[in-house]
């Protein structure tokens, strides 16, 4: 498997440790997005995507994520519920949508991104300089950015927790080229006339 394509997205707050995203394509395959280039202790690493964490109300069953103070869905007010604890005895608060399962993995994205992310602070400089990633992803990061997203202390070289369970997912037959729509899905909907059905048996 190989990195066929990296797309960076620099941050224009060069004072906040959020430096980049990034999405990255493998085998002109398939595109994992919303990467986060984060500048650390010793230098910028990569962080995976993630979402946060959520548990349910105990009046309405919605769900919230760990640190509401109320419900989302009926303003019920919520205990903070215990976390899990990372190794480091951190709350664990966010969780990755994708990730690398080996250390080998593991290394190749995090050199090739960062390799990537210095080139593009370079091109950054020229006139009339636009980031590739715009071209597809406009709304990138806008969901969140938070300092209990990534660690820091573990980096990337700390073990994904699917790691040790050698968990893999097989591959999907016919699998669509990166940033290509499915098939059918140009395809012109009919549109209904207002009302339309209401009334139909």
């Amino acid at each position: 498997m190989n990195i066929t394509e990296v797309r960076i997205k620099l941050m224009e707050d060069a004072s906040d440790r959020l430096r980049g995203f990034c999405s990255i394509t493998f085998d002109d395959s398939f595109v994992v997005r919303d990467l986060k280039i984060i500048e650390g202790a010793s230098g910028p690493f990569v962080a995976m995507p993630s979402r946060k964490l959520t548990a349910h109300c105990p009046q309405c069953g919605g769900k919230n994520h760990l640190r509401a103070g109320y419900c989302n869905n009926c303003g019920f007010r919520l205990r903070l519920p215990p976390a899990e604890r990372t190794a480091d005895g951190r709350a664990k608060l966010y969780a990755d949508i994708a990730h690398p399962i080996n250390s080998e993995c593991r290394e190749m994205i995090q050199n090739r991104v960062i390799e990537e992310y210095e080139k593009e602070v370079e091109t950054a400089k020229q006139p009339g300089y636009r980031s590739r990633y715009d071209d597809f992803y406009g709304d990138a990061g806008e969901e969140f950015f938070e300092e209990d997203s990534f660690d820091d202390g573990n980096r990337s070289s700390q073990k994904s927790a699917s790691e040790s369970t050698g968990q893999t997912h097989p591959p999907q037959p016919n699998p669509s080229g990166p940033h290509q729509p499915t098939a059918g899905s140009s395809q012109p909907q009919r549109k209904r006339k207002f009302g339309q059905g209401i009334f139909e048996e």
